[in-house]
């Protein structure tokens, strides 16, 4: 344990306040590597680091602490969601693998990306198709699928899968409940995410998110949305378990209903 902490421990007498902390925290997924984290234990997936237990909570602690200091650093909020996830990833494996369709992702293991969407179709599809209105969501809001960072820190090959599925379609979910990218939609989805997933990035997300909002908007967020994003989150099945990729066709509309999720209360496109 003295050899493993002795790097840290060296570099932590240099830091000068809060700046410094977060930049070891951003570096610490090089250092677990170049450490030989994991001895013995080779990569199980591409991009794989393998790290022990206490590299792991050194991880978590440092990526929640950039992650609320800036909630724009998403490369600290993958690395928080998967050095704290393992047991509700377990979780949430097993109900994809209980479902048919969520058994067949599982099995194919999909991917959503520029490489693996053909954008044309997408373009092609009837006005309020799911494909047609996640093209969209894209187009408005400039947001790339190919911004999602590769999964690292899961030392298990499925669960790993399983996290990096559930980012592929954060976008998809942006979508299903009609939210922007700005800082309240992304709040209000946390909320969603965070009742259908346990996932505690997600729980963090959810609380501590709000303290970037203006007056007006946190009082929209907890009077109306909150409860809106909560109903909605434990209404709908396991959004894990829908074959996206084979629903483009299908009426977002008819989706909704499929999942029992209802139109937002208000509209927060200027709301920030």
């Amino acid at each position: 344990m003295a050899t493993l902490l002795r790097p840290v421990v060296r570099r932590l007498r240099g830091l000068r306040g809060l700046p410094g902390l977060l930049q070891l925290a951003a570096e610490m997924p090089l250092r677990a590597r170049s450490d030989g984290a994991g001895a013995g234990a080779g990569p199980l997936y591409l991009h794989h680091i393998p790290t022990s237990p206490l590299q792991k909570a050194l991880l978590a602690a440092g990526s929640a602490a950039m992650a609320l200091y800036d909630p724009y650093r998403h490369d600290m909020v993958a690395v928080l969601g998967e050095t704290t996830g393992h047991r509700t990833l377990k979780v949430l494996r097993d109900r994809m693998r209980r479902d048919p369709e969520g058994a067949q992702i599982l099995q194919e293991r999909p991917r959503i990306s520029t490489s693996t969407l053909d954008l044309g179709k997408l373009q092609s599809l009837p006005e309020g198709s799911l494909g047609r209105e996640y093209l969209r969501f894209l187009d408005v809001n400039r947001v790339s699928p190919d911004t999602r960072a590769p999964t690292r820190f899961v030392d298990d090959e499925e669960l790993a899968y399983v996290i990096q599925r559930y980012r592929e379609v954060h976008d998809m979910l942006h979508t299903l409940l009609g939210m922007p990218t700005n800082i309240l939609g992304e709040i209000v989805v946390k909320w969603f995410e965070a009742v259908q997933t346990g996932l505690p990035m997600c729980i963090l997300g959810a609380l501590f998110g709000p303290i970037q909002l203006s007056a007006q908007s946190l009082q929209v967020l907890v009077l109306e949305l909150i409860p809106w994003a909560v109903q909605n989150g434990r209404r709908a099945p396991c959004v894990l378990n829908l074959y996206y990729e084979r629903r483009w066709e299908q009426s977002l509309r008819a989706l909704r209903e499929e999942l029992g999720i209802t139109a937002p209360p208000v509209h927060i496109q200027g709301l920030a």
